[in-house]
């Protein structure tokens, strides 16, 4: 990649579904210290969401100064978008020095970064800390080139809710949702409909996050292996734009504007169901009335696909340390004992902020098995981290978001009666060009 696109690659806008899924707000700090902090036992961290990822590092921090009194840590509230616009700043200065020790990064984001900006983030496969022990889609994201620069964080397996006293009324069950593939589902869909008139599921308009949850549950990508573009002609992509329309046309799945509207749909009862990535279970239980009326299962898979599975991933973050960092030792150290370590730290932060694991142990503890009243008694965050363990790894693209973006259009366009092919050999040269090809 050229240093000349730059500004171009680290200021780039996200997709809006991505960003409001992940929790992308907050505002920034002014008091940005440098990475040395007040002395060799601080790190500086830049994170954002108060109630979320920010929250969590202070959690972890008090676990860490349990066997390390004077550990602290400078926590710094960046907002996404905010924290790319400081990174673009610094990397164009080359000043590195206004780096935190430990930032963290959309998963999506992590390959432009790492491929584009080798002096960024420190590779720390050998620092001590087991990946084996996290989840291999998740862990897919900050792998480059087989070696390792973050620590995962958050989980953004794929999940399907649906309110089981709707589904009743048709006839249904959760099981009868369960494992299955997506010609049953528009099946069913199609029978909720006419039976109760709330269409199983809803998207956004302009987003094409179901379609990219769709590729990975069969390990697909909108990628090559040699990371060139890979969507003219693209069987599998155009089989999920296939199954999207067939659901429009046919009311399974409603289509709304904005994300506000798109929480509505299932919150104030106009379908009976969400799929997205878990972290959208705070939004659903903001729905105090419906307690005990849902059910949570895995998604549908592609029909006819050998590698199909029921299993996907949308979102997520991990914690990075950055080549600025002046004592790598301990922060690796630390996330080792608390991110990739510590099923206390997740035991903590599972009730309050609904931060599920990818770091695999945490699942076996017996919080992640209490039953969710909400959910009718299931245990759903056991069944959350066993998705996340099944989901297959694929290559995101350091052009992730320019190929989301294109992609976006290319399904607004068939669904609005454009040409599949034409449609997406369109998206390709857009992202071709992007690329400066």
């Amino acid at each position: 990649m050229k240093k000349k696109l730059l500004s171009l690659l680290l200021v780039t806008s996200l997709a809006a579904g991505m960003i409001a899924g992940c929790g992308a707000g907050g505002s920034s700090d002014s008091d940005n210290k440098s990475a040395n902090g007040e002395d060799e036992n601080t790190l500086t961290v830049w994170a954002w969401d108060q109630t979320f990822n920010i929250y969590a590092m202070k959690e972890a921090e008090k676990v860490y100064q349990k066997d390390h009194p004077d550990f602290k840590l400078n926590i710094v509230e960046t907002g996404w978008d905010d924290l790319q616009t400081q990174l673009g700043t610094i990397v164009g200065a080359g000043d590195y020095s206004k780096l935190p020790d430990i930032c963290l990064m959309q998963d999506f984001a992590y390959q432009k970064y790492v491929t584009t900006y080798p002096d960024l983030y420190q590779d720390i496969t050998d620092s001590g800390i087991d990946f084996s022990q996290f989840a291999e889609g998740k862990l897919a994201a900050s792998t480059v080139d087989g070696k390792h620069y973050g620590v995962p964080f958050d989980n953004g397996a794929e999940i399907a809710c649906y309110r089981t006293d709707i589904l009743e009324q048709a006839g249904y069950t959760i099981d009868d949702l369960t494992d299955i593939d997506w010609d049953k589902f528009i099946k069913i869909g199609e029978d909720v409909y006419d039976k109760t008139g709330y269409s199983l599921l809803s998207v956004q308009a302009a987003s094409s996050d179901l379609i990219y949850q769709m590729l990975q549950s069969a390990g697909f990508s909108t990628w090559k292996d040699d990371d060139t573009p890979d969507i003219k002609g693209n069987k599998n992509i155009k089989q999920c734009i296939e199954i999207y329309k067939e659901m429009v046309d046919k009311h399974v799945l409603a289509v709304v504007n904005s994300w506000d509207e798109y929480i509505a749909t299932f919150t104030s009862g106009k379908t009976c169901g969400v799929m997205n990535g878990c972290w959208i279970l705070a939004s659903v239980q903001t729905a105090t009335d419906q307690s005990g009326k849902w059910g949570l299962t895995n998604m549908p898979k592609l029909p006819g696909v050998d590698s199909a599975t029921n299993y996907s991933n949308q979102g997520g973050s991990t914690w990075a340390i950055t080549k600025n960092c002046k004592n790598t030792k301990l922060a690796a150290d630390f996330l080792a004992k608390t991110f990739a370590g510590s099923k206390e730290l997740y035991d903590t932060i599972l009730p309050k902020s609904g931060a599920i694991a990818t770091w695999l142990p945490a699942s076996e503890s017996e919080v992640y098995n209490e039953p969710q009243e909400f959910f009718g008694g299931q245990a759903i965050y056991k069944e959350i981290a066993d998705y996340a363990s099944k989901t297959p790894s694929v290559n995101l693209g350091v052009y992730y978001t320019e190929a989301n973006t294109a992609l976006t259009t290319a399904l607004a366009n068939v669904v609005g009666g454009g040409d599949i092919d034409s449609e997406l050999e369109t998206a390709q040269q857009t992202v071709e060009f992007n690329m400066g090809k």
